[in-house]
């Protein structure tokens, strides 16, 4: 009886191995069962040994690959499955020199990134009849996603690691250390040794063609750790590697001389993989072993995997996905300009500091006016250069809103007609075109950051918020400190004052134009910052400092994380050490981490404009073919917020002959945050559901109250106030005009005084 009952538990071991080898990798106990299977990291030979071809497996270490006849191993499978025409292999050798002075680019020195040297659709195609040189296979590869989170923390793998937060899952292109480096979230994936046997290893989950990699030391305020050299190897079982070479034909390829500027190293020829695994051999003599990467690879087409099939991103926007410079950035807006140009205007609001016009679309029913009683909304992208994709998200919202203004999208048509919409796609047009000459991934965090003379545009404001509080502070009753259009100060307006030429044309344009909602598009982060931006405790670095409109604040950045497909979604993992997802993808600025003189603080002060900081994702500078993804995911989004102005009561402040009131001030009673009118006496305030009281005052006139309703469903309360003249008002008409001046009480009441004086 015991025999029988061995060889049936025998049986069922065998049966569940096989069954679990046998699972698509997506399965949860896919990366358990990756572990068991892997040998430790010094049981792996010496990469020097692993040159020689592959040597073929068993079928049943290759679950990817089908079985048959012609499945004699791991590399011979793969080339008959997707094999390259034999006039592809001849070009490879011709054009080998060519390629050579572009393989092992330093960003200071480098080429530019693929998308900035060939159009998305130039693509290598296996089997195609053309033939296609070496360098357009390598140039064809994008970034396969550490930066941008395409790739999973999951995916990433190490030998050993320091400590949790240097692990491999830390190891991403350009991700930035938090405030306490020995936290959860430090800067790079670090080695638990120093020795050569250490590596880090990236699970593509399907086979891919593998171009090149790109790296960087830690991210580290106090320590120096980079890596020198390094091996690259390539495989499809993660047991037998197959070596990568560099342009000389040897394995080893340079890396960083600093922790910071990324450097790109292209194979000499594509290899084909699913795993693919850096090597370190030498790093920083006073450092340790410590890199970030991005690797460079185009995932094969596999009619077999329906998982990643059904999650391919996709676009039905026949739209310009592409990265556009100075020149074709004008020219595009021109197009959308001749292509609508009842409903669009592009004018320029000022000059860089090298002398590029910062150019702005209108979008209205009367382009070039104002109208009475339609709110005035901006977008505005690109205050710091290196942060592109809010420059592209505005440029494909131009040809968007056009495209459905012609189709007759009755959503998009009221939009435009009832709203007057500004969008600025580059305020730093000098920043962005020296980001643009490294490309998308080789510019590093901070290149094209700053406008040429080394100013930061959306810190560049001045800093209303302290004069506001000191006020506040001084005075007994807080409510008799101004707290709206609070004006300049004088030092600001000097000619030697630290301002850029951008910033002041952006004061210029913000106070010339009524504006009454706003948003600047930025990049590094996925998630919407609402003011203030600056703690009011000056002992603080980090405290939740909410503005009189708080309430509302929360209700417009709610408005875009919601509908965008990922700020709000609870399971995807922090871009670098801040978590936002307990707060819905929003957090108040000043609680992140305060900043004097901000764009938004500065828009909520001085002007009646509510304004708040989008930041699009992880990528400042993301790959050419991310555009049609990232349009997907904010399209929905940007809609969204424009239609938020109108939101709240709007309305006309006139006197009793009918004539608007300019700079009428429209109080909120439970609101210590006042607005003023236009120059035609009209007036928005953007308030919440609910009821309010509402005050109406301008000199010379007697203030008017009313009660006014703010319902759930889209679109303001209407809410006139018509004020008649004070009686003071009224003496001080009749005097003038009879060419005398009414008499002041106090003066009066003092000559009362001094007269029985005199008597005596």
């Amino acid at each position: 009886m015991v025999k029988p009952f061995y060889w049936w538990c025998l049986f069922m071991g065998v049966s569940y191995l096989h069954g679990s080898l046998a699972r698509p990798p997506d399965e949860q106990d896919y990366y358990h069962q990756e572990i068991l299977t892997r040998d430790h990291y010094y049981s792996y030979p010496d990469p020097e040994e692993l040159q020689t071809p592959l040597e073929p497996e068993p079928e049943s270490n290759i679950p990817l690959e089908p079985r048959g006849e012609n499945n004699r191993g791991t590399q011979g499978a793969r080339d008959e499955i997707y094999p390259l025409p034999k006039k592809d292999i001849k070009s490879k050798k011709v054009n080998k020199k060519e390629d050579r002075s572009q393989q092992q680019t330093q960003a200071k020195n480098g080429s530019k990134k693929t998308d900035k040297n060939k159009k998305s659709s130039e693509k290598y195609v296996f089997g195609a009849s053309e033939e296609p040189t070496f360098h357009d296979v390598r140039e064809s590869c994008p970034p396969l996603g550490l930066e941008t989170l395409k790739v999973t923390d999951f995916q990433l793998h190490a030998s050993t690691v320091k400590r949790y937060g240097l692990g491999a899952h830390r190891g991403r292109l350009n991700i930035q250390a938090g405030v306490n480096e020995n936290d959860l979230y430090d800067g790079a994936w670090c080695a638990g040794r120093t020795d050569i046997h250490q590596w880090l290893e990236v699970d593509a989950r399907r086979l891919t063609k593998f171009t090149g990699l790109i790296t960087q030391g830690r991210n580290s305020l106090w320590l120096s750790d980079w890596v020198t050299s390094y091996r690259v190897m390539v495989s499809n079982d993660s047991h037998s590697w197959v070596m990568a070479k560099n342009e000389t034909g040897e394995g080893l390829f340079q890396g960083n001389n600093e922790k910071e500027i990324p450097v790109l190293s292209e194979f000499l020829e594509p290899l084909i993989g699913r795993y693919i695994r850096i090597n370190p051999r030498s790093w920083y003599e006073e450092g340790s072993i410590c890199m970030r990467v991005e690797i460079l690879g185009c995932p094969l087409p596999d009619p077999n995997n329906y998982y990643h099939r059904r999650n391919e991103m996709t676009t039905s926007d026949n739209l310009d996905f592409r990265h556009h410079n100075y020149k074709e950035m004008r020219q595009l807006m021109k197009v959308v300009n001749e292509m609508c140009p009842n409903i669009t205007r592009v004018y320029n609001i000022g000059r860089s500091h090298q002398g590029l016009k910062m150019y702005a679309m209108e979008m209205s029913d009367n382009p070039g006016e104002h109208e009475v009683g339609e709110p005035e909304f901006r977008y505005i992208a690109g205050t710091h250069g290196n942060e592109v994709l809010g420059r592209e998200l505005i440029l494909l919202l131009m040809q968007f809103l056009c495209q459905e203004y012609l189709a007759g999208n009755k959503r998009i048509r009221n939009l435009i007609t009832h709203t007057r919409l500004h969008f600025v796609p580059s305020v730093n047009p000098d920043g962005y075109e020296k980001a643009a000459e490294l490309g998308s991934e080789l510019g590093g965090w901070s290149l094209g950051r700053w406008t040429v003379d080394g100013i930061d545009i959306n810190n560049n404001f001045p800093d209303l918020n302290s004069l506001l509080w000191e006020a506040e502070d001084r005075l007994r009753n807080i409510h008799r400190a101004p707290n709206h259009h609070i004006p300049i100060p004088d030092w600001y307006q000097y000619q030697n004052a630290t301002v850029s030429m951008e910033t002041r044309a952006l004061i210029a344009w913000m106070e010339k134009i009524p504006f009454v909602l706003g948003a600047n598009l930025q990049g590094g982060e996925l998630v919407v910052s609402y003011p203030y931006d600056m703690v009011r405790s000056p002992w603080k670095t980090q405290e939740y400092t909410a503005t009189p409109d708080d309430h509302v604040f929360r209700w417009l950045a709610y408005s875009y994380a919601s509908t965008h497909r990922h700020m709000t979604d609870s399971s995807r993992r922090p871009c670098h050490s801040e978590d936002f997802n307990k707060e819905e993808g929003t957090v108040n600025g000043a609680s992140w981490h305060t900043v004097a003189g901000s764009i938004n603080d500065f828009s909520y002060l001085h002007t009646n404009c509510f304004e708040i900081s989008i930041y699009l994702d992880c990528d400042k500078f993301p790959h050419e073919n991310e555009l049609a993804e990232q349009w997907e995911n904010n399209r929905e989004s940007l809609i969204v917020f424009m239609e938020q102005v109108h939101r709240g009561i709007r309305g006309l402040v006139r006197d009793v002959h009918g004539r608007g009131i300019a700079n009428a001030i429209i109080s909120v009673e439970g609101i210590n945050h006042d607005i003023r009118t236009a120059s035609d006496g009209d007036y928005w305030r953007l308030l919440n559901p609910g009821e309010y009281a509402v005050i109406a005052r301008a000199e010379g006139f007697t203030p008017s109250t009313k009660n006014c309703a703010v319902g759930y469903e889209m679109g303001a309360t209407r809410c006139d106030f018509t004020l008649t003249k004070s009686n003071l008002a009224r003496i001080r008409e009749i005097m003038e005009k009879f060419g005398k001046q009414p008499v002041s009480m106090g003066l009066r009441r003092r000559r009362i005084r001094t007269r029985p004086r005199q008597h005596t």
